[in-house]
């Protein structure tokens, strides 16, 4: 297997439309989450949407954007940015041996709903022609490799909220695996149509309003949390062989060590310890570490009462007493849960806390809670942490569980 190292970076998300604004809004702990304010009945509304501030208009020209839903847009100009910040010259990459691997819970949403009120509010026999195009799940993964020419694996996975960190860990497969030399892998969203956040309000998960400060209504792991924020936004990786990059002398960001997968088997949307755990560990099988090894932990923490007490017991039952010492980050309070590309904005976001010697904070746990008694790193980024070794956990439902493990650059 050889070493695989990330070499650039690029996120749209409600923490900014850089990586150095989103790690330096995460850093400070300021938050992306506002109030969706749709033009329908406030009553409709659900509760609380992290919009990501972004118009298509400024990257892309008209006969394009006519044919690419918001999620596509998201992927590209994510994929786009981790290329420059690669430094990568495509003219000297064999394309045949370039694969993209993109994670999506809901594909292309918005034109779906847009289709269907046509459709059906608006009592239109005629709805936009592309819409198959922009709805389709694969769309993001299909125009970046149709963007950069790239010829090798296209592939697209949707397993709910793990989707992005699937996608991140298949990539590493193939390319520890010498069948690529460079894979562009993450994750992109845009389920912040008024359909999908009525059907979301009414499984019950998002969180209750906090009347004093809206920004403050997901609470991961704190014991007055009520529920996840919805997000939307995307990520994306290069990654390659540690050997390549070092010859072209590009910085590295850090490096995937190992992923892990397991699936609860269980139920739709119940999460299981044993499952959790199950991925954990052999995510450190994969990395061929001990758990005495990891320094720090991007938790899931979506800030509903069922995965977050859940999470803690994976992280226990892994760990043990060392469950205890470890500084573990809940980032979804600061940019709220973007399902599909959670996970890859996350690992984003790990691999820059590692860079810069801090854990970053799990922000709005006021009140503990004694299911939840580990260090959650509450509101206030903690600094001079020296974290080599990272996990990055996505849960989702369906039971598909995936663990990342990230080094820091060495």
């Amino acid at each position: 297997m050889r070493r695989v190292a990330v070499t650039g970076m690029g996120i749209v998300s409600p923490l900014g439309n850089t990586v150095d604004e989103a790690y330096s809004n995460a850093y400070l702990g300021r938050s992306g989450i506002h109030l969706l304010e749709l033009p329908l009945n406030r009553r409709l509304l659900a509760p609380l949407a992290a919009t990501v501030h972004f118009d298509g208009v400024g990257h892309f020209d008209p006969p394009k954007l006519r044919m690419l839903d918001r999620v596509s847009q998201f992927a590209l100009v994510a994929a786009n940015q981790a290329l420059v910040d690669s430094g990568c010259d495509l003219r000297q990459l064999d394309r045949d041996r370039a694969g993209v691997f993109v994670g999506t819970g809901m594909g292309g949403s918005q034109s779906n709903d847009d289709g269907y009120k046509t459709l059906y509010g608006d009592a239109s026999d005629r709805i936009k022609p592309f819409t198959v195009l922009m709805g389709m799940h694969n769309a993001p993964a299909a125009w970046i490799g149709i963007e950069h020419a790239l010829r090798g694996p296209n592939l697209t996975y949707s397993t709910a909220c793990s989707s992005s960190a699937v996608a991140i860990g298949e990539a590493w497969l193939r390319v520890a695996g010498g069948s690529l030399d460079l894979a562009i892998a993450g994750g992109a969203e845009a389920p912040l149509s008024f359909g999908s956040l009525k059907a979301w309000e009414a499984l019950h998960t998002l969180a209750s309003i906090d009347e004093d400060e809206p920004s403050a209504s997901c609470k991961p792991f704190s014991k007055n949390r009520s529920g996840m924020v919805l997000g939307e936004g995307a990520a994306m990786l290069i990654l390659e062989p540690w050997d390549h990059a070092l010859a072209r002398g590009t910085p590295i960001h850090g490096e995937l060590l190992g992923y892990g997968l397991s699936t609860d088997a269980g139920h739709i949307t119940r999460p299981s310890v044993e499952g959790q755990a199950m991925a954990i560990r052999a995510a450190l099988q994969s990395a061929m570490i001990e758990p005495s090894a990891v320094d720090a932990i991007n938790a899931h923490g979506t800030g509903t009462q069922a995965n977050d007490t859940v999470e803690t017991g994976a992280i226990k039952a892994v760990f043990g007493k060392r469950a205890h010492h470890l500084p573990i980050s809940a980032t979804k309070a600061l940019h709220g849960h973007l399902l599909g590309a959670a996970g890859a904005l996350e690992c984003v976001l790990s691999l820059l806390a590692m860079q810069h010697a801090v854990a970053l904070p799990t922000m709005h746990l006021l009140v503990p809670d004694l299911e939840c008694d580990l260090d959650y790193v509450p509101n206030v980024a903690r600094e001079n942490v020296g974290a080599h070794t990272m996990l990055s956990n996505s849960f989702a439902f369906g039971g598909t569980n995936a663990v990342l493990v990230l080094g820091a650059k060495s």
